[in-house]
């Protein structure tokens, strides 16, 4: 099993993240996104009152953490708590923190937005086609985005 360490920068705070070549996920440390969102001078007390407060994500910890290991600043391998995105974000849910607020107004927008887009396939697939051009794997051969038959929700209201 191959893991490839890495450090994100989130509000100039590094997070530490690990790719999982099995799992093909990448797994980011919990104390560091909790760090990051709550200030807590001790984050392990935290999170362990996080878990107290809620029930639910005490319940499934065990399930949305995995242990990774990591080299700390003293060179040796240390094993910290990760969790994948989707426990991360359950994580995050569950912190009452100004900081932890613009991330899930976010969540809540991109999941009014797929939730209209499994009502309205079309959506998902018009998405998808913004993505994609936003992307850098565009490519020359594939149709330019203003050539496409509909650019916005707007313009295909206009042409009716």
């Amino acid at each position: 099993m191959a893991t490839y360490d890495l450090i994100k920068l989130f509000d100039n705070a590094k997070i530490r993240v690990v790719w999982d070549d099995v799992a093909e996920k990448w797994y980011f440390s919990v104390v560091d996104v909790v760090q990051v969102l709550t200030d807590s001078a001790d984050v392990k007390q935290y999170i362990k009152r996080l878990r107290s407060r809620d029930s639910e994500l005490d319940s499934v910890w065990g399930t949305i953490c995995t242990p990774h290991q990591f080299v700390s600043t003293d060179g040796k391998l240390h094993a910290t708590n990760c969790s994948d995105l989707e426990g991360i974000l359950r994580i995050i849910q569950s912190i009452p923190s100004k900081k932890a607020e613009p991330i899930k107004r976010w969540l809540a927008q991109v999941g009014s937005e797929r939730f209209y887009q499994l009502q309205d396939p079309e959506r998902s697939i018009e998405q998808a086609v913004k993505d994609y051009y936003q992307s850098d794997k565009a490519i020359d051969h594939i149709q330019p985005q203003d050539e496409l038959p509909f650019n916005t929700n707007e313009e295909k209201e206009d042409k009716k």
